[in-house]
This record gives C-alpha cells, sequence and structure tokens, in this order.
C-alpha cells in the first residue's frame, strides 16, 4: 500500500533529507585520490550521528556500515574498507539517514580526480535522467511515465538501465510500496498523488544491463566489467505541479 505523508510527517522526512543532504556535501569535499572508503564511512556515520539522527543503512538487513560505496563496475551496495580511491575512478555514495522515525535516502555519483570522458558522460547521463524522469513526478501522471522516461533517456545516449534494482517508496521505512523501475512503456502502475515520498534512483551502465551479486553477499557488479553510476533523491509529490525533492540542501 502506499502511504500518502501528513504535514507533519513532511516536515520530519524534510528533516531527515537536509541531514542527508549535509553527509553528501562532507563527502564529496573528502573524495580524491588516497582516502578509503571506510574513513568516507567513518566520517558520515559522526556527521549523521551529531545530528540527532541514525545512519539507516547500518544493520539494514544486516549490511555492516552507514553507506553504501560503490566503486566503477560495483553498481550498488558497496561496503566501505581500507581499499584507497584512485586517480580516475568513479564512486558512487549512497546515504540514508533516520531523524525521529523517518528517512531520507540519495545517491551521487563522483570522479576522483581527472576521469575520463566516457566515465564523465556516464556520470552526466545518469543524472541527467532522474531529472527527465521526474519532470513527471507530479500529482495525476502514471508511476511509469517516470519509468519511461528515464529508460528513453539513458538508451538515446548509448547506454543501459539495471533492471535487477529499483527505486522505490520511502517514510518510515527506507523501502516502501512502490517499488519503482527505472525502465518500461508510459501510461501504467498507480496515479500519482500529493504526498507521496518516493526515492527515484536510476542506476545507469556503460555496457550491459546484467548484473550480479558476490560472494559477500552485498556488492553487486557489472557482469561485463565495465563502470555503473547511480543517482538518487528523496522526492515529494506536491500540489504546487512541481516535486520537491526532500535531500538538498
Amino acid at each position: 500500500m502506499i502511504t500518502i505523508k501528513s504535514h507533519k510527517e513532511i516536515d520530519l522526512m524534510r528533516h531527515a533529507g537536509k541531514i542527508v543532504a549535509g553527509a553528501h556535501a562532507l563527502v564529496a569535499k573528502m573524495i580524491k585520490p588516497g582516502v578509503t572508503t571506510q574513513e568516507l564511512d567513518q566520517a558520515v556515520e559522526q556527521y549523521i550521528r551529531e545530528a540527532e539522527a541514525i545512519p539507516t543503512f547500518k544493520g539494514y538487513g544486516g549490511f555492516p556500515n552507514s553507506i553504501c560505496a560503490s566503486i566503477n563496475e560495483v553498481v550498488v551496495h558497496g561496503i566501505p574498507q581500507k581499499r584507497r580511491l584512485l586517480e580516475g575512478d568513479i564512486i558512487s555514495v549512497d546515504i540514508g539517514a533516520t531523524y525521529q522515525g523517518y528517512v531520507g535516502d540519495a545517491a551521487v555519483t563522483h570522479g576522483v580526480g581527472t576521469i575520463s570522458d566516457e566515465a564523465a558522460r556516464l556520470i552526466a547521463v545518469t543524472r541527467e535522467s532522474f531529472y527527465r524522469g521526474i519532470a513527471y513526478a507530479k500529482d495525476g501522471f502514471r508511476l511509469s511515465d517516470i519509468s519511461n522516461a528515464i529508460q528513453t533517456y539513458v538508451e538515446e545516449n548509448g547506454f543501459s538501465v539495471v533492471r535487477d534494482y529499483v527505486g522505490h517508496g520511502v517514510g518510515k521505512q527506507m523501502h516502501e510500496d512502490p517499488p519503482i523501475p527505472n525502465y518500461g512503456p508510459k501510461g501504467r502502475g498507480p496515479r500519482l498523488r500529493q504526498g507521496m515520498t518516493l526515492a527515484i534512483e536510476p542506476m545507469v551502465n556503460a555496457g550491459t544491463y546484467d548484473v550480479m551479486t558476490l560472494k559477500d553477499g552485498w556488492t553487486v557488479v557489472t557482469t561485463d566489467g565495465q563502470l555503473s553510476s547511480h543517482y538518487e533523491h528523496t522526492v515529494l509529490i506536491t500540489g504546487t505541479g512541481e516535486p520537491e525533492l526532500l535531500t538538498v540542501i
């Protein structure tokens, strides 16, 4: 069941979202060659806890850390460790914070130092596909109108959309109804209504959309070893005609 959030709930989600946005700003300043993903994780956990919130990911389904740090061919759910970032890497950082029982969730892909033109284009297309999608995140549109806009833009640019992982509703839980694929025909699924809160998150691969999970049970990689990029915000369907991004400062 898709929940419609009250004004009070939305205010709490805005606060959670601002914490997530602040954590992403911190990460953006830290990312450079030589930094470990473990250092990023520790800094984000400290930031979230000092903001009187809880790192949503830590312990979720047994996940051991506060952020997902997914480097190069890792699509999602990369586990922070002592691996140092290298010049030319790309890294997707996914962060969730729970404030007074409500969740904010967002992901951004960064280049480390100087990256290839193709890697930069992949990151840019992923980000723009999100904005193409949320052009339909408005009261009255169908859920799959978002999905179709994302897929269309990504494939027009020669990349592929991951099928095995999708966006989701978000609120009291990190994963709520509805699931939000980043592909599919338009005009299907539930109608969007004011007060819905959605985590919309294109995951885009440079090569095939096929992925697999490594033996650690978490790390999802492209099967062809090519790069992957991820971009996500928590989105509120409003009554004004334009969606509100809850995970921006």
